[in-house]
């Protein structure tokens, strides 16, 4: 099996166990157990030298109980179904468990972005957009950015969408995607939210287990958006960055890495390979490098059997979706290696894309410092009710995640049951 597949199989697999821990009800596992929709479109686009290129394109509407249908669409190369379907589920829980007013959506696009010039992906991006038509909207599903997709996406997709309503109903669809760029209606601490929530984690962590961030080592792999901003927010405590793997490579630096010239260089260069002319080593020394934290915020499945024997660490936060396997969570705990989860570490991006949500509603933009009060609000108040949950109920704090967020749903669908 592919990763892709191996990553929904792990996903369903905690769901199923974490439904028959919590003894929740049958027909509410049923119902989440699949997306509600998977809607998928082929689309011809017109590329600079003239020809035709049929591009597939997924969204899938996993669960809109608590509302809008939220998530990414990405541009990859092997964007899969199973993927997608796998991604929408996380969402669902994510959402849930920050108490956002929001459902579980994702989508893509399976094709390499790097390979297209700047015309070539705005039409890519307006073909797929007009494709969805009514599939998506402000009140019913709201992407957003995520791998291979930025704010410049962003704004594409909603100048398209904008241009097929009527004329005077275009300026109250702005909020049918987050993450756009401010000037054209995004939300101010966007950009750096995911990697800002990632960290905000680690310092509820930190606090919780009387651990001194200031000085402690941390190595990071993917140096993007998510593995940038949680490097900078961990510097800014102090701690030290000492080991990034990406791509092109692995850098290993005992004395620390300058984490802002690392993020102009690869944005320069497209990976870490050659930064400061460091040596570029193996994956497996990036895993085996002793830090006090590591934060995977790349692909899933990152962290197996082989690298979870390798790590020498104190804390895994997970800023990628789904980068350890369940086996090796298994390994991780053997060793008293902490892991907070995706679904709690990376929701710093949904909760600032609801921020975002309700300014385009309402008209009324936040100051940065009120988005960043309210996303640690909302983030640690998640951590600690999850941490919470983990004690009294002495279960790791994967099952807690997934626990709390499906109990909450259970409850809304108890009190709603179903139309007709």
């Amino acid at each position: 099996m592919s990763n892709k597949d191996i990553f929904l199989k792990n996903v369903m697999k905690k769901f199923n166990e974490v439904c028959d821990t919590i003894n929740l009800d049958p027909s509410v596992k049923t119902i989440l157990s699949q997306p509600k929709n998977e809607i998928i479109v082929n689309f011809p686009v017109q590329l600079d030298n003239g020809e035709y290129k049929l591009f597939k394109g997924y969204r899938i509407q996993h669960n809109n109980i608590l509302g809008p249908y939220k998530g990414g669409i990405r541009y990859h190369e092997d964007v899969k179904l199973d993927e997608v379907k796998a991604l929408a589920m996380l969402m669902t829980i994510k959402c849930s468990l920050a108490g956002l007013p929001l459902g579980g959506g994702k989508g893509g696009i399976k094709f390499n972005p790097h390979e297209y010039s700047a015309g070539e992906l705005k039409r890519i991006t307006r073909r797929f957009t007009h494709s969805l038509g009514n599939n998506i909207g402000p009140d019913y599903d709201i992407p957003a950015p995520d791998m291979g997709t930025n704010a410049q996406t962003m704004v594409w997709v909603m100048d398209t969408y904008m241009n097929t309503r009527e004329q005077n109903q275009r300026h109250n669809v702005r909020g049918v995607v987050t993450g756009k760029s401010v000037e054209c209606g995004g939300t101010l601490g966007r950009n750096s939210a995911t990697g800002t929530g990632v960290v905000m984690c680690v310092e509820e962590w930190a606090h919780e287990n009387e651990f001194e961030l200031h000085g402690a080592t941390f190595s990071i792999q993917g140096f993007g958006n998510v593995g940038s901003w949680a490097a900078i927010r961990l510097a800014e405590n102090g701690s030290k960055l000492t080991a990034v793997n990406d791509h092109t490579g692995t850098i290993i630096e005992e004395k620390g890495i300058d984490v802002f010239a690392l993020k102009e260089y690869v944005a320069e260069n497209g990976g870490i390979a050659g930064f400061n002319s460091l040596e570029n080593k193996s994956r497996d020394d990036f895993f085996a490098h002793p830090v006090d934290i590591i934060i995977p915020a790349a692909l899933e499945n990152q962290i197996t059997e082989h690298e979870a024997e390798l790590l020498q660490t104190k804390l895994v936060a997970e800023g990628a979706n789904g980068p350890t396997t369940p086996e090796a969570e298994k390994i991780l705990e053997s060793k008293n290696i902490d892991i907070v989860p995706d679904v709690l570490a990376n929701s710093g991006g949904v909760i600032v894309s609801y921020f975002e949500w309700i300014q385009n509603k309402t008209g009324n933009y936040w100051v940065e410092e009120r988005v960043h009060e309210e996303l640690k609000r909302i983030i640690t108040t998640a951590y600690k009710e999850v941490s919470s949950y983990s004690s009294k109920h002495d279960t790791d704090i994967i099952t807690a995640c997934f626990a709390k967020s499906l109990t909450s749903l259970a409850a809304v669908y108890s009190q709603r049951g179903i139309f007709p």
